[in-house]
């Protein structure tokens, strides 16, 4: 009888065992939903610092006229009135071309004759 009964619990443990270790609903799920969780917080934790500078752009749109005038001078071009636009541009450097001869239309029907 005692036999019986240590056997049935040792079949009792390795079937929990199982169920803990390998089934869908054990320690892997486990890890699975820990790690798409932490995943999920970073990922809300970023979104939260993007809404929190929009808040902050947002307000500052609102209260102020100089938040317009700078978005209003980088996007789109604008100049005060009795402000001087200077654009300056690099210099384009060239590299100079091999000497070759250039044989034109003219230099080509001469040399022909």
């Amino acid at each position: 009888m005692m036999k019986a009964f240590s056997g049935v619990l040792v079949a009792l443990v390795v079937l929990l065992q199982y169920r803990i270790w390998l089934s869908d609903d054990g320690v892997r799920e486990a890890y699975r939903l820990r790690t798409a969780v932490d995943q999920q917080v970073a990922t809300n934790l970023e979104l939260k610092r993007r809404n929190d500078q929009l808040a902050a752009e947002v307000s500052d749109l609102k209260s102020g006229m100089t938040a317009i005038e700078e978005r209003a001078r980088s996007e789109l071009g604008m100049v005060g009135s009795g402000e001087s636009f200077y654009q300056v541009v690099p210099k384009v450097i060239v590299a100079p071309r091999e000497l070759e001869p250039v044989v034109t239309r003219t230099a080509a029907r001469t040399a022909a004759t």
